[in-house]
């Protein structure tokens, strides 16, 4: 196995804490204070329902000879922005009763008067209504409070309350980053985005429970080493492994999201983030946690065995 840590090592994580704790604080903030201002995230069809059209042109175009060819529709005032490349267009506007193939047909007419029919070819159309996408979106939220109590439950009984109340943190704090830098950056918030919070959720608790299972093998067999010694030197007897683990999975999104083109660019983005927060919250939040636990005054915290 490859380790990149030398053995032995014994960086001072814990000592740390309250510096990790204090800028995820701020980060978690800044996120929340940019999904109030913006009133929400910027919502795909998926969630505000709506139409959406794909179209491809053979060559170059430009938004303001689109737009000008829909002014003769009632889709003048949508959201027209390219899509990938400059030969792709992105329509978006509000919700219409027409049939697929109808609203295809009608933009088709309506650019006529702007390019030959044989200049684009529509891609794609997509019609999601108000009531589709707010059934959407309480089930996207739903998925991931569901996620995040079965997590809850099965570290209890795999460990102890204290690591699944640990682990449960330190995912929420995960996700709050993730969607912070969602509404910050301005990327479309749809079904792909929620589909990469719940693989966070996954690839995050993968790596908690591996310090956590080291945590309470060295309970187990050293007993004299204060809490906080031994929650640090657990971090660094795993560390090789997540940071091998962590770079694998990181390298992995941000080819996607250099080179996976738009339709997963924001799946990719909540990937980079999440697996930079899931690293991070691990170390930062997740054991801290523990130790916070362990020394209170009315701990109970007692390490289960043959688990």
């Amino acid at each position: 196995m490859i380790q990149f840590i030398k053995p032995g090592t014994n960086i001072n994580f814990i000592g740390k804490r309250n510096t990790a704790i204090a800028i995820s604080v701020v980060l978690i903030i800044a996120g929340i204070v940019s999904i109030v201002v913006k009133g929400g995230f910027n919502y795909g069809i998926d969630f505000s329902g709506g139409t959406m059209v794909q179209l491809l042109f053979k060559k170059d175009v430009s938004i303001d000879k689109v737009r000008k060819g829909l002014l003769k529709t009632n889709m003048g005032d949508s959201i027209i922005q390219h899509y990938g490349g400059s030969r792709e267009i992105i329509i978006r506007t509000k919700e219409s009763s027409e049939v697929l193939e109808d609203i295809g047909e009608k933009i088709k007419g309506a650019l006529i008067s702007e390019f030959s029919k044989d200049d684009f070819e529509v891609r794609r159309v997509e019609i999601v209504g108000p009531k589709v996408g707010k059934d959407l979106k309480g089930k996207a939220i739903l998925s991931l409070f569901y996620a995040m109590i079965f997590m809850l439950v099965y570290v209890w009984w795999r460990f102890e309350l204290a690591f699944g109340v640990g682990a449960v943190i330190a995912l929420l704090h995960d996700v709050l980053i993730t969607a912070g830098a969602i509404s910050i950056t301005n990327t479309e918030f749809d079904l792909t985005i929620v589909a990469a919070l719940l693989t966070i959720v996954g690839y995050s608790i993968n790596d908690t429970i591996v310090i956590y299972d080291r945590i309470r093998e060295n309970l187990k067999e050293q007993r004299r080493e204060g809490y906080a010694d031994m929650i640090n030197k657990s971090i660094n007897e795993t560390l090789s492994r997540t940071i091998l683990t962590s770079f694998t999975v990181f390298l992995v999104a941000i080819i996607l999201f250099l080179f996976g083109g738009e339709v997963i660019h924001g799946f990719a983005l909540a990937m980079v983030i999440g697996v930079i927060a899931g690293t991070y919250s691990t170390i930062y939040i997740a054991s801290p946690i523990v130790l916070f636990w362990e020394s209170s005054p009315d701990r109970r915290l007692l390490v289960k065995k043959g688990k």
